[in-house]
């Protein structure tokens, strides 16, 4: 097991609100100043655009800095997932995350389920793991009709019980339900907040410990430490009214906590 960070921890700092937003390398060398093992590429679309030389440069600057990658995308048609297994190749990357659903493609269960049966034999022969991620727009139940119909150890779920609850699904059922099956996690701590006037709730990230995610009741139920499983700092850091200069310090210094965080819970 490691500890690490994707992207989704620079999400104001990549952004086009960013005056220079930062590289990917800018992002490496971050992670392994704040003491991450591992970097998670993320929904990062301009990696799509990379050629042979542009990842080999990644790979092996992450590789200097003593870092892990891995991948992350969204869908599950198989000549992406296919697409996304040769850049897993050139970055030495054995897990890839992605989402079932995407814009246009919202496959059910059973066509889910057909369709990886097509691309994780490959993964595994590769020796890489495919994990699909829990969030609302797919049931956790679902999801895992779908992992354990394709009935492979190279299909798992990547584990992030914040983004269910837009589905009304409790984050400890979710953890419950998927444990067995957790091949990677997503760290990211959330809270319910009221709004101005007491009109409904503002549902938003906060620093790791002091929201309702159980950190260590899910690592209690899935055992990262016992089966090799990384944690992946992530944020859902609201843009702040001060502006970028403040969003950014503020979402650095949220990762530096989660990392120092998870370093001290070993």
């Amino acid at each position: 097991m490691a500890y690490g960070i994707s992207t989704y921890a620079y999400f104001w700092r990549i952004s086009e609100r960013a005056p220079r937003p930062m590289t990917l390398t800018d992002m490496l060398r971050d992670t392994a100043a704040l003491g991450g093992e591992v970097f998670q590429i993320c929904d990062y679309a301009p990696l799509a655009g990379y050629d042979a030389a542009r990842l080999a440069d990644v790979r092996d600057t992450a590789r200097d800095l003593g870092i892990r990658l891995e991948l992350g995308t969204r869908g599950i048609r198989t000549d992406h997932l296919l697409t996304h297994l040769d850049i897993a190749g050139a970055l030495d990357v054995t897990l890839v995350r992605s989402m079932l659903h995407v814009p246009g493609h919202r496959p059910d269960p059973t066509e889910a389920t057909a369709l990886l049966k097509e691309s994780v034999p490959r993964y595994a022969d590769a020796g890489v793991t495919l994990g699909l991620e829990t969030y609302e727009q797919v049931s956790t139940d679902d999801l895992l009709t779908v992992v354990r119909g394709v009935g492979s150890e190279h299909l798992g779920v990547v584990l992030d019980p914040g983004n269910s609850v837009a589905r009304l699904e409790r984050p400890a059922d979710v953890v419950a339900a998927t444990a067995p099956h957790v091949v990677n996690i997503h760290v990211k701590d959330f809270a319910f907040t009221r709004r101005d006037g007491w009109v409904g709730f503002t549902y938003a990230g906060c620093p790791l410990g002091e929201g309702l995610l159980d950190h260590d009741g899910m690592v209690a139920a899935v055992r990262p430490g016992e089966r090799g499983i990384n944690q992946i700092v992530e944020h859902w850091l609201p843009w702040q009214d001060e502006g970028f200069e403040a969003t950014a310090r503020l979402e650095h210094q949220w990762t530096q906590h989660s990392i120092n965080t998870l370093l001290r819970s070993e």
